[in-house]
């Protein structure tokens, strides 16, 4: 369908987002003239094999700005390392240390009930979660808008813990296609709630990347820099998408939280290492092009 600009409740409602949202550490919600800025950060996961306390100190060493932290999935332990070991001023400790401000919380496994005063602790952020079941086209706007409906407690619970709630599209999930961007972006209100935009996911419907990014607009909370290809190539750079025109639509919606490159199956720390370094050199350059 042709994507249209956001509904008049939409932008009210992601205003009202930038104005809560203000105050959150580490995050500049202004929207401020002169050229677009790229901050980026990258996911705990990609070391899923060191303690975070290292994972830290290598994504720091990198280059990046910010980190974003990763519940339990496959060998990644890294929230519940925080839990168990470090507790909230201690994960303030690690970061500080590490000159790393905190993206997110990837709360995939365990959900984000059990981390959101544990993120409210360390000075708020985003948390990352999956939707629902796929529904019928048909069935789109009444699944949407009883969805939405049921995340009020957890968009109140992140408003207790001056933090917000990131919904990933993911295939065959209620939040999958363009339609069902546009469908959550018109019935949600709520400016702690918003969208995290996965590129590989609607790669594999053959979705436009730019059209998904200007439809969530200022309802995008997170977005990975990742593409469908094997291996480290699903990283921006290392595979074959240009990613020029994913930055040029962020920056034409003046985004203001990280891009965040990312992938799965990660190799072994060094050369992970080394893939991150030349997709940030890439995504740099890819920013410098897009904001020409």
């Amino acid at each position: 369908m042709q994507i249209d600009s956001l509904s008049r409740r939409g932008f009210i409602g992601g205003v009202a987002g930038v104005a809560a949202a203000a105050s959150l550490p580490g995050l500049t919600f202004g929207k401020e003239g002169g050229a677009w800025k790229m901050r980026l950060s990258t996911s705990s996961i990609q070391f899923s094999s060191l303690k975070i306390e290292d994972a830290c100190a290598r994504i720091a060493e990198l280059g990046f700005d910010a980190i974003d932290i990763w519940s339990p999935f496959g060998k990644c332990r890294h929230l519940t390392e925080v839990v168990d070991r470090l507790g909230a001023d201690g994960l303030v400790e690690v970061l500080k240390k590490n000159d790393l401000k905190l993206n997110a919380f990837s709360v995939y496994a365990g959900g984000y009930k059990r981390y959101a005063e544990l993120l409210g602790q360390v000075g708020g952020g985003v948390a990352v979660r999956g939707s629902s079941g796929a529904c019928k086209p048909e069935e789109l706007t009444g699944r949407m808008t009883k969805y939405i409906e049921s995340l009020k407690p957890l968009v109140e619970l992140a408003e207790k813990n001056n933090s917000y709630l990131a919904i990933e599209n993911h295939g065959n999930a209620l939040l999958h296609s363009l339609d069902s961007f546009k469908a959550f972006v018109d019935i949600n209100d709520n400016p702690r709630l918003g969208i995290a935009l996965a590129p590989y996911h609607l790669q594999n419907i053959k979705a436009s990347i730019p059209d998904a990014i200007r439809t969530a607009g200022d309802q995008l909370f997170f977005f990975y820099a990742w593409q469908k290809a094997p291996g480290v190539k699903q990283l921006p750079g290392l595979g074959p998408v240009d990613c020029t025109p994913w930055l040029q639509a962020l920056a034409d919606i003046r985004y203001t939280r990280y891009v965040n490159p990312f992938m799965h199956h990660e190799p072994e720390p060094g050369a992970m290492s080394e893939a991150l370094k030349k997709s940030r050199e890439y995504l740099l350059e890819c920013h410098r092009k897009a904001i020409e």
